[in-house]
């Protein structure tokens, strides 16, 4: 059983496909690590290189790839954004699960995180509004919705291996 899992920065899409992999028995792979590893270097110094319409086309390209042969696949936050990423994932027949977590979670997890270039472009409010901005779109690709706050990786992972047995 395959599964997409979709979200904002730090709502926890790798950590929870690292366990839901685990506990599934199957291969989990993070698009950011795929592109990284397609393109040779850091996703700050792709945005740095190629700036932000060339990171998404290299994205988009690394997602084309990624999901012929996907068990779980975390996305970036990103990705759902772009029109034909977005037409991608939902024309896949593969469960697409929203992690979600409060404005004041996400700044908590990845407020001083060097390694996100748009952490550091725009700051906490910025953060916040961008949050709001993907919220609609996520929701509309998604077949589950967890909301990751109070929750461990192990329960999050519990909850959708529960969901994927009743459907």
């Amino acid at each position: 059983m395959a599964v997409i899992l979709v979200g904002f920065m730090g709502a926890g899409k790798t950590t929870v496909g690292q366990t839901l992999a685990r506990k599934m028995q199957c291969t989990h792979r993070d698009l950011d690590d795929l592109i990284i590893e397609s393109a040779g270097k850091s996703i700050p110094e792709i945005f740095a290189a190629r700036g932000d319409a060339g990171f998404r086309q290299l994205e988009h390209e690394t997602l084309v790839k990624a999901l012929d042969h996907i068990e779980i696949l975390s996305t970036g936050g990103g990705t759902p954004m772009q029109p034909a990423n977005f037409d991608l994932l939902k024309a896949k027949q593969t469960p697409v699960v929203l992690l979600e977590a409060s404005a004041t979670t996400i700044l908590k997890r990845i407020g001083r995180d060097a390694n996100r270039p748009l952490v550091q472009q725009l700051g906490s409010d910025g953060l916040v509004a961008l949050q709001q901005k993907r919220d609609p779109r996520y929701h509309e690709l998604a077949d589950l919705v967890i909301t990751t706050d109070h929750l461990s990786p192990n329960q999050i992972a519990d909850q959708i291996i529960n969901w994927l047995a009743q459907h």
